[in-house]
């Protein structure tokens, strides 16, 4: 299964930046949605998608952990624009794992955007795309989520679920049309990220973006970011948990 060369591209999340260099890449030619909260204010990521290239770009409004928004928010994009190639889930929130550990609130909140709502979205895309026949979903896991670590076990949760969620989901989805495609990146430099130490296998957005439309085309269910995090994942299986649980994040 290639990439789909016509129909919308939506990113939920907007203002990520591997969510804008993915709807950079797939732009030329095609109509893009960059769904965000307070997104009023996506001016400068709206300018750099139309000189990709982009037919048309439609900033709107979307709140992950607004559960019951989500489905008639794609109901009414599928009603403007017509059915939904491609979805990128790009949103998400790394927390904070000191200030988890001591209010249940905030780790509730962590997880609740972090899968809860993930779930939410894949499961109702997930029936919009098989009616339709066709459709790519990208979802993010995380290296954080092969083996929780004790520095960031919150976040490392959701990351865990998810992934196994949406590993039943595109298995689920086989032979529908619908593919389903899970990266799985090590420690990525950005935003979200800032003040950390980059740790061994880190990449860019700019490169998780290109491994993702790369595997996209070629119709990979997985991708790992950089490709000897596999690797690495499988190692961190093995060691004891006396040393992984004095593992930094």
């Amino acid at each position: 299964m290639g990439t789909q060369r016509s129909g919308p591209v939506l990113v939920l999340g907007g203002r990520s930046e591997i969510g804008l260099e993915i709807a950079v890449r797939l732009a030329p030619g095609r109509s893009v949605i960059l769904a965000a909260r307070r997104s009023d204010d996506l001016a400068a990521e709206t300018a750099r998608v139309v000189a990709a290239g982009a037919s048309a770009v439609h900033p709107v409004e979307f709140d992950a952990d607004d559960i019951a928004s989500h489905a008639p928010l794609f109901d009414k994009l599928v009603a403007e624009h017509g059915p939904l190639a491609t979805v990128v889930l790009a949103f998400g929130v790394l927390g904070d794992q000191e200030r988890a550990e001591a209010d249940p609130a905030h780790a509730v909140a962590v997880v609740n955007t972090d899968y809860v709502a993930q779930v939410s979205v894949l499961t109702t895309l997930a029936n919009l795309m098989r009616a339709q026949g066709a459709g790519q979903l990208i979802v993010f896991s995380s290296i954080a989520g092969v083996r929780v670590r004790r520095a960031n076990y919150v976040y490392g949760s959701a990351k865990a679920g998810l992934d196994g969620f949406a590993s039943g989901l595109g298995d689920a989805l086989h032979g529908t049309g619908v593919q389903l495609l899970l990266a799985r990146p090590g420690f990525v430099i950005g935003r979200m990220t800032t003040g950390m130490t980059p740790a061994p296998l880190s990449s860019t957005p700019d490169q998780v973006a290109d491994a993702v439309v790369k595997a996209l085309g070629k119709g990979k269910a997985r991708v790992w970011i950089p490709g000897p995090l596999r690797v690495l994942a499988a190692i961190t299986r093995v060691v004891p948990q006396s040393i992984w649980r004095r593992m930094p994040r």
